[in-house]
């Protein structure tokens, strides 16, 4: 049993992170078809979202945009400068062995969310958001030994969206 004045040794705190899909017409390095939702597995994927050596990406133009109108939106401007890295980590729908993301130079630093809980208004403050291909989607069936993977959605444009550790309650971070 915890002691319960232990509790009154720590204080919650809470930060967030969440994915902005954009709807663009194609993913963010490829021009292969973006609408993955009702679209037969494997079906929106070219030699880019497969990873194939040799595949050179283009950047999707309008994810640029919509990550730019994001940055004002969250009370900031978008960074004159930005590049994207490999982070590496294997996952089978992630048939490159590294995701395109952005870790050192994002394209938005710093702005703000304004969130009103119990008619108080309160501002939490945005460390980054940064620009990121998604993997693919891998599906686990019931009692079966294996696993299926669905590159459909594999080079969808994120925009990752980081909070400061700015709410102390679960109330704050639902609002």
């Amino acid at each position: 049993m915890i002691d319960p004045d232990i509790r009154k040794q720590y204080t919650v705190t809470i930060g967030i992170e969440c994915h902005v899909q954009f709807k663009t017409k194609t993913k963010l390095f490829s021009g292969a078809d973006n609408d993955a939702r009702e679209a037969a597995p494997n079906t929106l994927v070219n030699h880019i979202d497969f990873g194939l050596p040799g595949a050179l990406p283009v950047l999707n133009e309008k994810a640029v945009e919509y990550a730019s109108r994001a940055a004002f939106a969250l009370g900031t401007e978008p960074q004159r400068f930005s590049k994207f890295d490999r982070k590496h980590y294997f996952y089978p729908d992630l048939p490159m062995g590294y995701q395109i993301t952005q870790f050192d130079e994002p394209i938005v630093l710093g702005g703000h969310v304004d969130i009103v809980v119990d008619g108080e208004k309160k501002r939490i403050g945005i460390t980054r958001a940064h620009m990121e291909a998604d993997a693919g989607k891998s599906t686990h069936p019931a009692g079966g030994d294996y696993s299926l993977v669905d590159l459909n959605r594999a080079g969808t444009p994120l925009l990752e969206i980081v909070s400061e550790p700015d709410m102390h309650s679960a109330a704050e971070a639902k609002a």
